[in-house]
């Protein structure tokens, strides 16, 4: 193991040295649908408050929106997490887009018709394209060695980058689309969603080949060596310590750079609408947030590879204060400076991402991988919800310098963490039994 890398015991037959010839195909075919997808995500993000303000009737209730999708995001990432386990990555995450579609669409006539309770359901449906979206990046490092998945994992996240950031630019181009239709102007990104999703389920299905999850099992049931005489079948073999910790480490990273993301982001708009900035201005200050989300990734990737999963992930909670202090105590009539801690949380909310998913992949076995990971999400999205329904009631209450100096404080919680958890085990894993997959074939974790 390198030393950027030993922070994490990885399997010893976790194909730690090599790589396939295919991964390079499967990095390309998820990238060409990040690229479509990211359009989809950013709908919710970037008029999802002001959809929600203007439907309900209330600032306290425009966190709503925000909390639905990422809720629904949680069922999603269960859904598409076991399907992934049972049948592969592809049709796993075609069905999950295809399912975010439906809701995009849900919501266009729910605003169509002002009808709050479609709304809300469709909200709910439209989460599991997001939970998708970010559910693919755990299949760029499927068949990645141990040394490059932080890198794997930054590249399908860079590939969300185009389409996320183009995404809010268009509210003003969609939203007159959508009003030529006789649809609110503010349903006019989610158009964009239906047909962003719907483009990437086609290519994920299409062209996925060979599913990256398959691919792995089949690569260490061919590696594991023959069962001894007389030990018993079925199960898989428990983590062992070091990597129920690493799991739990990574996913308290996640956790937390979710929470304070999404609280202090999803009132960022309501905030900016409140002191006389129009939706157009909200779009670009949300485009550059969204483009630090994502646009970082390969080299965030790379440091996580080179120095190490603990330091990045650290380094986000430190970032992600930063942020809320700046736009705590910037002035609400300037937008380059709220730009500016726009940025600064997303490029903290990178850093915790890219880390923790490494920190997750490196300690999760191969034989209960996608479910564990979509798990993972699941606490991801409900950690969103939460920052999305109280970021509505912090702000009507308190302000919003309240809030982003909370959500800056809440993510450097990620410090002590990290200094709770350890240091995972420096030696690799010597022996694992193998452990069968569905189809009753062995492999080593």
């Amino acid at each position: 193991m390198s030393a950027g890398t030993s922070e994490v015991p990885v399997p010893a037959t976790d194909f730690a040295n090599d790589e396939p010839p295919e991964q390079r195909r499967i990095l390309t075919v998820l990238v060409l649908a990040q690229l479509l997808s990211g359009a989809g995500l950013a709908a919710g993000i970037t008029v999802g408050a002001l959809l929600g303000e203007e439907m309900l009737g209330s600032t306290g209730l425009a966190g709503v929106p925000s909390a639905l999708f990422t809720a629904g995001a949680a069922f999603g990432a269960v859904g598409v997490g076991r399907l992934c386990q049972r049948r592969g990555r592809r049709p796993g995450l075609a069905v999950g887009y295809a399912t975010g579609a439906v809701g995009s669409l849900g919501v266009v006539a729910a605003a169509a018709l002002d009808n709050v309770p479609l709304l809300f359901l469709s909200l709910l449906v439209y989460g599991a394209g997001t939970a998708t979206n970010l559910l693919a990046r755990y299949a760029g490092v499927d068949v990645a060695a141990p040394a490059r998945r932080g890198r794997a994992a930054g590249m399908v996240l860079f590939a969300t980058t185009l389409g996320a950031v183009i995404g809010p630019t268009l509210v003003t181009v969609t939203g007159d689309v959508a009003h030529t239709w006789g649809i609110p102007r503010l349903a006019g990104p989610f158009l964009l969603a239906v047909g962003a999703f719907a483009a990437a389920t086609v290519i994920l299905g299409a062209f996925l080949r060979p599913d990256p999850l398959l691919l792995a099992r089949e690569r260490a049931a061919a590696a594991a060596p023959p069962e001894p005489a007389g030990e018993p079948e079925g199960g898989d073999v428990p983590a062992g310590r070091g990597h129920v910790r690493g799991i739990a480490t990574g996913t308290a990273v996640m956790i937390l750079s979710q929470l304070a993301m999404i609280a202090i982001m999803t009132m960022t708009p309501v905030h900016m609408k409140a002191h006389g900035h129009d939706t157009q201005a909200a779009g670009l200050v949300i485009a550059l947030h969204v483009g630090a989300m994502f646009l970082p990734s390969p080299l965030t990737g790379y440091l996580v590879d080179r120095l190490g999963r603990v330091r990045v992930a650290a380094a986000s909670g430190v970032t992600l204060l930063v942020a809320g202090l700046l736009a705590a105590l910037t002035p609400p009539e300037s937008v380059p400076a709220l730009a500016v801690a726009l940025v600064l949380l997303g490029l903290g909310w990178n850093l915790g991402f890219v880390s923790g998913t490494a920190i997750v992949t490196d300690s999760v076995p191969l034989a209960t991988r996608a479910s564990t990971q979509g798990l993972v999400d699941v606490g991801i999205s409900l950690a969103g919800a939460t920052g999305g329904m109280a970021s509505g009631l912090v702000v009507a209450h308190g302000g919003f310098p309240v809030l982003a100096v909370g959500g800056g404080l809440l993510a450097l919680a990620v410090v002590p963490v990290l200094a709770l958890a350890g240091r995972p085990s420096r030696a690799l894993v010597k022996s694992h039994k193998p452990a069968p997959d569905r189809s009753g074939r062995s492999h080593r974790m």
